[in-house]
């Protein structure tokens, strides 16, 4: 029995998903420097909802992976803000890269391939073998990530916690969604509308 595709989702720029994905942090970072973490925080939960609300428009709906980072900063957010503590915000992608390391393997466990609905549009042509072993690896990814930022913000100042997660984590995610090629493309993946795009890393 050979895999159904699935139906593209409405179209839109194409750096638009990159920029609902990216956008929040980013901000986050620009405000930080500017005028310090706190306003920063504030600047983080203003931002993701504006995210939320253009992906609404753009794509008439949210990936569940943006839906659970808005939860989780505003509500970290708050807390932040409340208790005038950052260590509350930099807790916060730990609880996310455990949350998405845990249900992907959990799926891989199961036989479904969890990334498949959220990111169909961008692997045509891939076969459940291949959606398995893409979601095996950034199960185990993601749990990398979450035991790597809990060493870094133990470790590291704000600041220097705050670079690596804008920059480092982002680039060393895209890298990674680029080394899984390969492996997706004995698996099916049409090569001209395939993207190595990576999930969403908040």
């Amino acid at each position: 029995m050979t895999d159904v595709k699935l139906q593209t989702k409405p179209k839109a720029p194409g750096w638009a998903n990159f920029a609902i994905d990216f956008g929040p942090l980013l901000a986050f970072f620009i405000a930080y420097k500017v005028a310090g973490v706190f306003t920063g925080t504030a600047v983080f939960m203003v931002a993701i909802v504006v995210a939320i609300i253009v992906g609404l428009i753009l794509f008439r709906r949210v990936s569940p992976m943006l839906w659970l980072s808005a939860i989780l900063i505003l509500g970290f957010g708050a807390v932040t803000l409340y208790l005038h503590d950052p260590k509350f915000i930099q807790i916060k992608p730990t609880v996310i890269y455990t949350a998405l390391g845990g249900l992907l393997l959990g799926g891989v466990l199961l036989g479904k391939p969890l990334l498949r609905p959220l990111l169909g549009y961008a692997f045509p042509g891939l076969q459940t073998p291949g959606w398995l072993l893409l979601s095996r690896n950034w199960g185990l990814y993601f749990l990398a990530l979450a035991i790597a930022n809990e060493l870094l913000r133990r470790n590291l100042s704000f600041d220097t916690w705050l670079t690596v997660k804008v920059w480092g984590v982002t680039g060393l995610s895209l890298l990674f969604g680029i080394a899984n090629m390969p492996m997706l493309l004995k698996h099916g993946l049409e090569v001209e509308a395939g993207t190595p795009a990576p999930p969403p890393v908040e």
